[in-house]
């Protein structure tokens, strides 16, 4: 059963891992930018949640809706105050800046909510479910987040696919200059992607946290490039290959971490993405695109 129990856990952290990517892959496939802020905003999603539990007495479910409210309006001053003005600078203008940024949120909350580690309360209001009389536990935040993940994925692929809003997006993906010729505003179309990038991280700090218990200004630091990671994995661009980079890093971590070395895991980690991106350089999922000239 151990075997068992540690496919669901890492289906469960790849679930998160997934939901993050999710962020960096819309971000990446429509502003072509890297969002490296996206890991802080994971960070400053589960604050909100800590505290609108803790100080204000709220729901822990609201406080889910609460941090997503906030965080999709950190995305959208993110963007349009740090990344708009660099749209047409260079890709290491934008990297500094995005660096700056993430600097910024971090030295932010350590001021706020200081350094010493926050116990976060979990959110998910159920119980753990023990299958073949209690050898085989799973957690009520396993079920949760993989549950989240897969809902969130559907929900965006017809969203971009169906939507209005959606099909803009795909739009300015494909041709900025060519979409606000056909009247999509490009700007909003933007801030949107940001805004549901941010709100995404908002639900996957809460979730990781919740599996993880414990809040620091550094919270998001890891998982965010280990998202960043997942997205490039599947293939960055892609809503289905951010999923599968995601789920398929979390199994990998949790079975490195359980039977070769905790202290190895991380290195082994990229030296998988790095053997894959040798083999497949635009990802598992990814498509190479055709220049122009």
């Amino acid at each position: 059963m151990t075997l068992v129990s540690n496919l669901i856990n890492g289906i469960s952290l790849g679930s998160v891992y997934a939901i993050i990517a999710l962020g960096y892959t819309m971000v990446y496939g429509i502003a072509k930018m890297l969002n490296f802020a996206h890991g802080d905003v994971i960070m400053v999603g589960a604050y909100i949640s800590y505290v609108s539990t803790a100080s204000l007495n709220v729901p822990p479910l609201l406080s889910v809706v609460i941090a997503m409210a906030v965080c999709t309006v950190l995305g959208i001053l993110i963007e349009g105050l740090a990344y708009r003005p660099l749209r047409k600078a260079s890709s290491l203008a934008v990297l500094i800046t995005a660096i700056g940024v993430s600097y910024l949120l971090q030295n932010a909350a350590l001021l706020i909510w200081g350094s010493t580690p926050i116990s976060f309360a979990s959110v998910v209001p159920f119980d753990s479910v023990s299958l073949f009389g209690g050898k085989l536990v799973i957690t009520a935040e396993s079920i949760v987040t993989v549950a989240v993940s897969i809902v969130i994925m559907v929900l965006l692929n017809l969203f971009t696919k169906k939507g209005k809003m959606g099909k803009a997006m795909r739009a300015v993906s494909e041709d900025k200059d060519a979409a606000q010729l056909m009247g999509i505003n490009t700007n909003a179309t933007i801030s949107m992607t940001f805004a549901i990038g941010s709100a995404l991280a908002a639900v996957a700090g809460v979730l990781l946290c919740s599996a993880y218990p414990m809040l620091t200004p550094t919270t998001g630091s890891m998982p965010g490039i280990k998202a960043f990671t997942a997205a490039v994995f599947g293939g960055i661009g892609s809503i289905p290959g951010a999923m599968l980079g995601g789920i398929m890093l979390g199994v990998i971590e949790i079975f490195a971490t359980s039977y070769i070395s905790s202290e190895l895991s991380n290195a082994i980690l990229f030296a998988i993405l790095i053997i894959v991106l040798l083999v497949k350089p635009t990802g598992l999922l990814g498509k190479a695109v055709k220049e122009k000239v």
